[in-house]
């Protein structure tokens, strides 16, 4: 897993943002960082419940909603299909990007190769992201129903911002 003071690897991948459109879009992680910090939430599957749990969570917090200096992407494996419907079910109003083949997961270290049968599955993991392209803040977990430390995420974010 990339630590802090690595690097973020740059993407661009496609996925969907209900409060835009329900339209595919592509979103770029070097062209968010322009205009702030962004927050990178990995997780295994739409509509696993450890997953919604994670995600839900995330939304629940609202101060992601409130604050505009932060960009949130929701990444796992799992197509823009199945993101938006699961965005949809969920009310989620941020990005759920698909890395269908696992590179963006592998290149911030948090590759499953194999998880209960499926093959290249993102680990449950979150970074912070700074303007500059700096992680400032990483976690990850290789159990699904593990949890990162929400006032842990808002501190890290509160200091790139």
């Amino acid at each position: 897993m990339l630590e802090r003071g690595a690097h973020a690897p740059d993407f661009v991948l496609p996925g969907v943002q209900l409060d835009r459109s329900t339209d595919i879009q592509s979103f770029s992680l070097s062209e968010t960082i322009e205009d702030g910090p962004a927050l990178l939430n990995f997780y295994l599957f739409d509509f696993n419940p450890a997953c919604r749990q994670h995600v839900c969570e995330l939304h629940d917090l609202s101060w992601f909603d409130l604050d505009s200096d932060i960009t949130v992407f929701g990444i796992s494996t799992d197509g823009s299909f199945s993101h938006r419907e699961f965005a949809q079910q969920e009310g989620l109003e941020y990005p759920l990007l698909s890395d269908t083949d696992g590179s963006v997961a592998e290149s911030y270290g948090v590759l499953h190769d194999e998880f209960r049968g499926h093959r290249r599955i993102a680990r449950r993991s979150v970074f912070v992201v700074d303007r500059d392209g700096t992680i400032q803040y990483s976690w990850a977990s290789a159990e699904p129903d593990d949890q990162p430390e929400w006032d842990e995420i808002k501190a890290a974010v509160d200091a790139v911002k």
